[in-house]
């Protein structure tokens, strides 16, 4: 059975500006970086930048999936973005749900989303 996912990772032909940008703008830690592949700890997570032989340029399908990023403070996080320029396809929006989302793309056009949940939706803590 499924327990869960624990990991991603998004293949590119562009190793070292990936990197760049998932360290440097969203200021995600590496956890293990070797030649061509480096996984960044996300929370119990794993988010991993890989080298693939068999991908080549931009995405051509950005809305096919789209990795949602837990923020506590969406106003705050997306301004810290925006200064590092990080240019929104939506800027913060609330949903009917309660909860807030934003979208932007990494450097592979890669679609990611910024999702703060609604305060009853939160883990304690």
């Amino acid at each position: 059975m499924i327990e869960g996912v624990i990991g991603v990772i998004i293949w590119t032909d562009n190793l070292d500006g990936m990197v760049e940008f998932y360290r440097d703008t969203l200021g995600l830690t590496p956890h293990s970086v070797r030649p061509n592949f480096v996984a960044f700890k996300w929370g119990e997570m794993r988010l991993s930048i890989g080298a693939h032989d068999e991908v080549s340029g931009q995405t051509s399908e950005p809305y096919r999936i789209m990795v949602n990023l837990g923020v506590d403070d969406i106003q705050k996080v997306y301004g810290t973005l925006v200064g590092r320029g990080v240019k929104f396809d939506r800027d913060p929006e609330q949903e009917h749900w309660g909860g807030w989302v934003a979208t932007f793309r990494d450097p592979d056009g890669n679609m990611l989303q910024l999702l703060e949940q609604p305060p009853d939706r939160r883990p304690a803590g």
